[in-house]
């Protein structure tokens, strides 16, 4: 039965019990730290006394979209599921737009900010509870540049080359993302940015600035405390100071930053443009430098199975 996710008041509705399934799921070997979980071997087990059909993909790094598209075509699933962190979530999110597909998340990254975003547990088993029968709702996705779609979280500056470095590190997990926050402590650069959003055209001095759908980081910290992920808009985070103590407060102690040092403004379009070439990332996948970024919302646009 292929589930179409309806539109109501609420832009929800419910998933209790539902029929037999078709679920394919799609497997990143490389998320993650060093421990590794046999997630095939878990996913059976868990389904093998349902009534539900289930595939599996298992990404291999080359011509993943074309293989998992052609999966999808010949399956026909009603969900598609993510397990892996916020890059396998991004990469399904841009299959599976405007389709009556059903995206899910089963967290098995390094940093897992979509499905902490959206209070799906880290425990296999309860997240599987979830894919089985949560919720579907429909969610807005961002378009970048007119070729990147994101989801979760993109930025420009300080939290981009973290990602650079923590991409070019061989240790994964936690503890190869804590190395990489100390080597970009010494290279705090101010940037010089022009934004224009619905509201006007201003320039700033930062250190970072996040397009945000979502509200918190893969660590769980939370940069964007006005974001929803259904409004029809996006946020504009612009951080203009900040020192040792509250780089820690955004990626590790998860405090708030203090109101004076960022700005937050909501939009439906964004025209950002530097003075110098900084460093750019969507969604935990770093892109190079780049001196302009422009933004646009692409409204309830995709349909993702979360906790009731």
């Amino acid at each position: 039965m292929l589930v179409v996710c309806l539109h109501n008041l609420n832009h929800t509705i419910s998933m209790h019990n539902p029929d037999e399934l078709k679920i394919l799921f799609v497997i990143n070997p490389v998320s993650g730290g060093k421990e590794k979980h046999n997630w095939e071997a878990a996913i059976r087990q868990f389904f093998k006394d349902k009534p539900h059909t289930i595939e599996f993909y298992v990404m291999t790094g080359t011509n993943d979209k074309i293989s998992i598209q052609h999966h999808i075509d010949r399956m026909r699933p009603a969900r598609v599921v993510a397990v892996g962190g916020d890059g396998t979530v991004k990469m399904l999110a841009e299959l599976l737009k405007e389709t009556s597909i059903s995206l899910a998340i089963l967290p098995a990254g390094s940093a897992n900010g979509m499905a902490k975003t959206l209070k799906i547990p880290l425990q296999a088993e309860q997240a599987l509870n979830i894919i089985a029968g949560g919720l579907c709702k429909k969610f807005d996705l961002i378009k970048i540049n007119e070729e990147e779609i994101c989801f979760h979280l993109s930025d420009i500056g300080l939290n981009a080359l973290l990602v650079k470095y923590f991409e070019g590190s061989k240790k994964r997990g936690m503890w190869g993302y804590g190395q990489a926050i100390f080597k970009v402590l010494w290279m705090k650069t101010l940037m010089y940015v022009t934004i224009k959003t619905d509201k006007g055209e201003f320039k700033r001095k930062a250190f970072m600035v996040v397009i945000a759908n979502a509200q918190t980081y893969g660590t769980g910290a939370i940069i964007n405390p006005e974001g929803s992920l259904d409004d029809g808009l996006f946020e504009i985070v612009v951080v203009r100071k900040l020192n040792l103590a509250e780089l820690l407060k955004m990626l590790i102690t998860h405090k708030p930053f203090h109101q004076k040092r960022i700005e937050v403004f909501q939009t439906k379009n964004v025209e950002m443009r530097l003075k110098r070439r900084a460093y750019f990332q969507v969604d935990g996948e770093y892109l190079g430098k780049t001196t302009c970024v422009n933004a646009r919302i692409l409204p309830r646009i995709i349909n993702v199975i979360v906790p009731e």
